[in-house]
């Protein structure tokens, strides 16, 4: 952390716009921790943005060009952020230099001569967050930025170590940027396609992150087998390879996920049988699979699933842990943009449940778009039924008819984690 606080000794304050969601504000307070000053503004405010405020950072509820303290030497702002937010704006007119988060996390991360860098569609959070892990267990110090929480662990963490790691995003074409020394590609899917100007493009910010890793890791699919055949520095695994890694606890897609992670950690030099013995005690991470409630009738599980492919892995894995329970599954799309792609294939995996419930699309930045949850619900069929009910008012619906033993399964990226503890509230009021 040394180098990182020579090169930025000149800057002063930093603000952020945006500065609760789940990859800035830990960044915020990493730059907090640097010792800078900083301030921030978001629509709402959070855990998050109290825990800043309480270590000194200025926060604003909302955005306004009076937010923007006088002495502002560099604005951080979302991907959320409109061109026409007026922070940005006033930031503009003073000359004021600005940075979408990606950039700025890539900046950082060019300071540290071994950055890991996680990308792909599906996964990211998770391996980041449990190479982290078997780095801490290790004693192995680093500098790690999770873009989730995490049980029992902070979200990030500062030292004076060359080792940054952190995941990177494809939806704002940010992962481009970064030229790591562990680049990892999980999985390769047109996902967020229609964020950063369509699949080609896309496919091309990974080409491009793959290219300027030093050291680079991928599962091989079609995607990525065109894309990265060629790397000079690469290791790849079929996913029928990483599910027989039989020393792993997990199953499923987290076993594939803790695998990746400790091939990471032997590239930094860890035993392969710590590496193991780390990831098999990692807590999790907060919204995926993640037990909520347990009872000898009743299992209740919530899962961040909001693509059709990670509903697939979810209800495989739901399936294989629960082999002898209803599978309920209540799902709430995540974007219209993502609905509207890939409405059948959620339909058809959807359709594996025992029985469905569709809650309302939650619209993200976009406000309306042509297809909705009674779409969905129409196309799954008889089994599902759309929920057009406020939180506390779907659980006498989900609940109804139950099955002699019922595993609960909540899904969605959204804020469909509010349903969670409506459902508990209901099942301790039941005794159930």
């Amino acid at each position: 952390m040394t180098i990182a606080k020579e090169i930025f000794a000149d800057l002063k304050r930093i603000h952020f716009v945006g500065i609760g969601g789940a990859g800035t504000a830990p960044l915020a307070e990493i730059m907090l921790q640097l010792g800078h000053s900083i301030s921030g503004s978001d629509l709402r405010l959070n855990p998050q943005t109290d825990r800043l405020k309480q270590q000194g950072a200025l926060i604003f509820q909302g955005h306004s060009a009076e937010n923007l303290p006088p002495n502002t030497q560099l604005l951080v702002y979302s991907s959320a952020a409109a061109d026409d937010n007026p922070e940005l704006v006033q930031a503009k007119k003073l000359n004021i230099q600005s940075l979408r988060r990606g950039d700025f996390l890539a900046k950082l991360s060019s300071l540290y001569s071994r950055t890991v860098a996680i990308s792909g569609s599906h996964g990211k959070t998770t391996i980041t967050a449990m190479l982290a892990w078997i780095l801490r267990q290790r004693k192995i110090p680093c500098t790690y930025l999770i873009g989730g929480k995490v049980n029992n662990f902070p979200e990030f963490g500062t030292s004076d170590s060359d080792i940054f790691i952190s995941e990177v995003d494809e939806s704002d074409g940010s992962n481009a940027l970064f030229s790591p020394f562990i680049g990892l590609v999980s999985n390769l899917e047109d996902d967020h396609s229609w964020s950063v100007g369509g699949t080609d493009v896309l496919m091309k910010n990974f080409s491009r992150f793959a290219q300027q890793s030093k050291n680079l890791i991928y599962v091989r699919d079609k995607n990525s087998i065109k894309l990265f055949k060629d790397h000079p520095n690469v290791c790849s695994f079929d996913s029928n390879e990483l599910l027989q890694s039989k020393k792993i606890k997990f199953k499923g897609f987290m076993r594939i996920n803790a695998a990746l992670a400790c091939c990471i950690a032997e590239k930094l030099n860890i035993a392969p049988e710590e590496a193991v013995e780390a990831v098999n005690s990692f807590p999790g991470v907060a919204r995926r699979m993640t037990l909520h409630f347990e009872s000898p009738s009743l299992t209740l599980i919530e899962d961040y699933a909001h693509h059709p492919t990670e509903v697939a892995r979810s209800i495989e894995l739901l399936r294989e842990n629960y082999p002898q329970y209803h599978l309920r599954v209540i799902f709430q799309p995540h974007r219209y943009a993502r609905l509207a792609k890939y409405i059948d294939a959620f339909a058809r995996e959807l359709a594996l449940a025992d029985s469905v419930f569709i809650a309302p699309v939650f619209a993200a930045w976009t406000e309306h778009g042509e297809l909705d949850s009674q779409a969905l619900t129409r196309l799954i069929g008889e089994k599902a039924v759309n929920l057009d009910l406020n939180w506390s008012a779907m659980p006498a619906i989900i609940l109804k008819d139950r099955p002699e033993k019922l595993l609960l399964a909540v899904l969605g990226a959204g804020d469909i984690e509010k349903l969670i503890p409506e459902l508990k509230l209901n099942l301790l009021s039941q005794g159930k």
